[in-house]
């Protein structure tokens, strides 16, 4: 039976290409040359005979069939290299250092992290320490997951940075006190609770609903997340939250959305890595399945 299907070098080219936006960049995260990376791509449209990319000066992007491609592709060919990493005859251990935001690891990841084990038993994460003025430049650390601060933020020349989640956020409170918070002149009326790193979100999401933000408002400021959703758990007020970071009081009913609708902070949280880095299996494993949990329903 002849054998139809383009092959891996082919399709991790592609999918590199697709990831990165760029030969250049592709060709670093593979760890070949530029030229390598070209001519697997053409041999990839050659035997499809229609084009998966558009060249411009502007750069690279996919056409219509690359965008069916990557999406016919892009798991079956990640559950390919996972099956590879797990069925080596002699397995090995293989250790991921992960330095992740507090608030994102304790209130979103965390509960999802007994998954990947499950899925991946061979793979042993180590967190270090996240510091909040990281200028990536750390050896001790494979992957972050940081946050953007502005919506201007450039990341490092040597870092690439994928969108994760996070950039939506919300109004939350008591169902006790959305009785009194139904509609956004209503809610804006209420104590309005915030993350002082990020005073500005009350007034994007007073924007996104056609609403006025009260000149005189009430409400405190907190550090740190965890605080700031526990002030609205107790009734404190009316918290404007990334929706990823109260998910778990959503799913249970002990904090709801009164009014629906969320604002964007051009901002979110972000998964970081060197673009110099060796091939780093335990990396690729969990970067995969993190960007799918990142798509993937919340979960109660």
């Amino acid at each position: 039976m002849p054998v139809r299907s383009p092959s891996l070098v082919e399709l991790n080219a592609f999918l590199a290409v697709a990831r990165a936006g760029s030969f250049r960049q592709a060709a670093q995260e593979l760890h070949v040359t530029q030229a390598a990376v070209s001519r697997a791509v053409l041999r990839l449209e050659q035997e499809l005979g229609q084009a998966v990319l558009a060249r411009s000066a502007g750069g690279v992007s996919l056409t219509p069939a690359g965008t069916q491609l990557r999406q016919l592709v892009e798991k079956p060919v990640a559950a390919l290299q996972a099956a590879a990493v797990r069925m080596r005859k002699t397995p090995e251990r293989l250790r991921l250092r992960l330095s992740v935001v507090t608030s994102l690891g304790a209130l979103w990841l965390m509960p999802r992290l007994e998954a990947f084990h499950l899925l991946h038993p061979e793979v042993e994460i180590e967190f270090r320490q996240y510091h909040h003025d990281e200028d990536f430049t750390r050896d001790d650390i494979d992957l972050w997951i940081a946050i953007k601060r502005s919506a201007p933020q450039r990341w490092p020349r040597h870092i690439a940075a994928q969108y994760l989640i996070g950039r939506e956020v919300v109004a939350v409170c008591t169902h006790e006190r959305a009785r009194t918070a139904q509609t956004a002149p209503l809610l804006l009326a209420q104590p309005l609770l915030y993350h002082s790193n990020f005073p500005d979100n009350w007034a994007l999401w007073a924007q996104a609903q056609g609403a006025k933000l009260p000149l005189q408002r009430k409400g405190a400021g907190f550090d740190l997340v965890m605080n700031l959703i526990e002030a609205a758990r107790s009734g404190m007020g009316v918290a404007i939250v990334q929706q990823c970071l109260a998910e778990a009081d959503l799913a249970s009913g002990r904090l709801v959305i009164p009014v629906p609708g969320s604002a964007s902070t051009g901002r979110g949280y972000f998964l970081c890595r060197r673009r110099a880095q060796d091939a780093h299996p335990a990396a690729e494993l969990f970067a995969q399945w993190l960007m799918q949990q990142a798509g993937a329903p919340p979960t109660v």
